[in-house]
């Protein structure tokens, strides 16, 4: 049996089992949520349920797995010859649901929280005591590490002088095409 299930402004299509990744809920980890706001029940080899705009009576069970912060989204504002460019990184808070039960209208819910096991966490943390002890054990066996010799950078050479250029006369025009369109524009006004 399959649902899909409206929360956070998004539809998430969603089976016993599956685990998704849904905005920020208000709850503990560990506990049970129940998402009513289901718009379509199928599977089981009957006919879809279509709500309009919800099918009344369903929910969808699911246990929440941990509270935690979705990969950065990088906003990037530029604005061209204007030298404006600003760069923003963004981290949006996520609830991480694994589905328990999916509820028919007129069912009522089996599943407690204790009946649904709530996984193993992303990162398993050791005791203090023992990463006191890894390290210990780790000094001993590694040689302790040579810093390689620093090589002094050489002396940089001055830079040599370029002679005095020519200075440009007050009144008179550079030749060239510049000075010709000039030239020319004053002979046109007279």
């Amino acid at each position: 049996m399959y649902a899909v299930v409206k929360t956070g402004g998004k539809q998430y299509r969603v089976a016993p089992g599956d685990v998704i990744q849904v905005e920020k809920l208000p709850v503990e980890t560990g506990s049970l949520v129940a998402l009513e706001d289901v718009l379509m029940l199928g599977g089981n080899g009957a006919d879809p349920q279509v709500g309009s705009p919800r099918v009344a009576g369903a929910a969808v069970t699911a246990l929440v797995l941990e509270q935690l912060r979705d990969d950065t989204v990088l906003v990037f504002k530029k604005k061209r010859r204007h030298n404006y460019r600003r760069k923003r990184g963004h981290r949006q808070q996520v609830t991480v649901l694994r589905i328990a039960e999916i509820v028919p209208p007129g069912a009522e819910r089996k599943v407690t929280a204790e009946q649904v096991k709530p996984g193993r966490p992303r990162k398993q943390v050791a005791a203090p005591a023992a990463v006191a002890a890894a390290a210990e054990e780790a000094a001993v066996e590694m040689p302790a590490k040579r810093k390689p010799p620093v090589k002094k950078a050489a002396p940089k050479k001055a830079a040599a002088k370029k002679p005095a250029g020519k200075a440009k006369s007050g009144g008179k025009v550079a030749s060239g095409k510049a000075g010709a369109k000039k030239t020319s524009k004053a002979k046109k006004s007279n």
